[in-house]
């Protein structure tokens, strides 16, 4: 007994119940072989005495691996390890270090498309893909909002399961917000709240796709969006874009030959050239997706950060026809972790992709919704982006100025209109892995992935003027080094 006693190590000031340490570690040593089936284990009040706790803790560890089966209890005679119990094997003891490799003992067929890299900027300075300034983001207002949705009204209703569709006061403010700043005409019903762009993408491909279908996108394109396109068992065809955006004349002339099914458009500052689709543009893709009948997915990801003039606006708000998604979302407006984006379409197929997202994620964040709701509802969005616009339009003016002066024998580039980083083509030279692996290793973080054409997306709101004139000045130093 008094062996039993000195394997078990009780830790009173652990965050975990000593009936739970006593239960899991008796539960470790049958597993482990070291207790074996039939071992009488000693009585509560001796085993209590032993461990210095009291009797009622080991009476509670004891009926918890009775309840579990690991356990069995014969009147008169005590407490056992019970016998119908397989016979466990001891394993050696492997570290910890030599265990993070495990792999599954069943096939798991991968898919190339889904090998994609996660950035991890954990660095002082980068030049990233074009992130907010999270800075910026009006977090006391939202933990504020996000409190009073958390102490506020009924709990049943307020901490219990909610409309699949989303929140019906973000559906209603964002309707409001989205018809007086995008020309829309819809109402709460048009309206699907997801976690974000990618998460309405996947639902649309999932929903509406069938293997086989073709999908059109622009070459170069969003890596993510061919993902899920690819994943749906869809045919990609990539389209030239030029600096007016997507040429529809081929999509035209690719309609002529085969059906599509859906066309994915990054329409006011394409993915990753940042161009704008020009007007004329516009308004053919509509007629041709009326002509055909094909779907307009439209991703409109940074629309409210555009510094030349008052920008186009979206497809959506020209469609008569039924045939546009539109989609966006507040990860790049205030910041990635504010996981709340929107779906807008035919009511029909809100409705549809809904019954969709049941199956994968029954509701969203109904109180990180209704605190987004408040701050709609109160103007504090609207103020922040604001803001936001007039700090990254200024550091807009002095990136593309940097880069000018400091970095014109190496780069060419056009001013962009708009969005939240510049499409910056290299000299063939210039090997990017390599440039982005000397560059982390001063600190500064650049994507070392271009799509074949040597060109690179780099990022300038998340920085403030200083970090961005430093970064410059790293970049123009490894460049000339070359």
């Amino acid at each position: 007994m008094q062996i039993l006693s000195s394997l078990l190590n009780i830790d009173k000031n652990a965050a975990q119940s000593v009936y739970l340490q006593i239960g899991n570690q008796l539960m470790a040593l049958i597993k482990a072989g070291t207790l074996p089936a039939g071992y009488r284990l000693p009585g509560t009040r001796q085993l209590a005495l032993l461990l210095n706790v009291h009797r009622k803790t080991v009476i509670r560890a004891y009926d918890e691996l009775l309840a579990q089966g690991w356990l069995e209890s014969q009147t008169g005679s005590g407490t056992f390890v019970a016998r119908h119990l397989p016979t466990f094997k001891p394993q050696p003891l492997v570290s910890v270090s030599a265990n993070t490799n495990q792999v599954a003992g069943f096939a798991i067929h991968g898919a190339p498309h889904l090998n994609r890299k996660i950035a991890n900027l954990n660095t002082p300075l980068h030049l990233d893909d074009g992130f907010p300034d999270t800075r910026l983001a009006p977090v006391l207002d939202l933990s504020r909002a996000y409190r009073t949705q958390l102490l506020t009204g009924d709990p049943y209703i307020r901490l219990g399961y909610g409309d699949t569709r989303g929140t019906a006061w973000l559906r209603e403010e964002l309707a409001v917000y989205l018809n007086q700043t995008r020309g829309l005409r819809i109402t709460p019903n048009n309206i699907l709240i997801v976690r974000g762009t990618v998460m309405g993408l996947y639902l649309t491909c999932t929903g509406l796709l069938q293997p086989g279908d073709t999908v059109v996108a622009g070459d170069p394109g969003w890596a993510g969006a061919q993902m899920n396109f690819l994943q749906a068992g869809a045919n990609l065809v990539k389209i030239p874009v030029d600096d007016y955006g997507m040429d529809i004349d081929e999509l035209d002339r690719l309609c002529r030959q085969q059906p599509v099914r859906m066309v994915y458009v990054t329409s006011h500052h394409h993915y990753p050239t940042t161009v704008a689709l020009r007007a004329d543009r516009r308004i053919q893709l509509l007629a041709l997706a009326q002509k055909h009948g094909f779907i307009i997915f439209e991703d409109d990801y940074d629309y409210d950060f555009h510094y030349q003039n008052k920008p186009l606006m979206p497809l959506a708000s020209a469609d008569e026809a039924g045939m546009v998604l539109y989609c966006g979302s507040f990860s790049k407006s205030i910041s990635p972790v504010i996981r709340v984006g929107y779906l807008v379409g035919p009511e029909n197929v809100i409705t549809h992709l809904a019954r969709l997202r049941r199956i994968i994620d029954r509701q969203g964040d109904a109180l990180l919704e209704s605190a987004v709701a408040e701050l709609l509802q109160n103007g504090i969005i609207q103020r922040h982006l604001r803001k936001s616009l007039r700090v990254y339009r200024q550091r807009h003016d002095v990136f593309c100025d940097l880069m000018t002066s400091q970095l014109h024998n190496y780069v060419q580039f056009k001013v962009p209109d708009g969005g939240l980083a510049v499409w910056t083509q290299f000299d063939p030279r210039i090997d990017l892995a390599a440039l982005s692996q000397r560059a982390l290793k001063k600190g500064l973080f650049i994507e070392g992935e271009s799509n074949g054409s040597n060109a690179i997306r780099l990022g300038f709101a998340s920085s403030t003027v200083e970090d961005l004139q430093l970064s410059v000045d790293i970049l123009a130093k490894l460049l000339r080094d070359i």
